[in-house]
């Protein structure tokens, strides 16, 4: 995973599939848990932003990853019903804050 901005200032990570294929993500946004004591990162397909909808894809961050500047870090899914309950209040409450402005 390697990380880049775009000409909009938005940071992107370069994702690496099972089968060696790269494909570019924007990040939405990255949170650390307390209760999980984990760090996530939400992101879409780059170049997706005009789109109506867009597919968000959420992964926990290995321990000790800067959630600020994930480098490097391979990205993990997200396995447990308590962790998705609190990606997804934290997604509503950051999409509920943005529909705001």
């Amino acid at each position: 995973m390697t990380e880049t901005t775009n000409e909009d200032g938005k940071k992107q990570i370069t994702l690496v599939d099972d089968q060696g294929n790269e494909e570019l993500y924007t990040i939405l946004f990255t949170f650390e848990s307390d209760d999980m004591e984990k760090s996530y990162i939400l992101v879409y397909p780059a170049g997706k932003e005009d789109d109506d909808e867009v597919d968000i894809e959420a992964y926990a961050l290995p321990k000790g990853e800067d959630p600020t500047d994930p480098q490097g870090g391979r990205l993990m899914p997200i396995e447990s019903e308590k962790e998705w309950d609190i990606v997804e209040s934290v997604l509503n409450t950051f999409l509920d804050n943005d529909s705001d402005e």
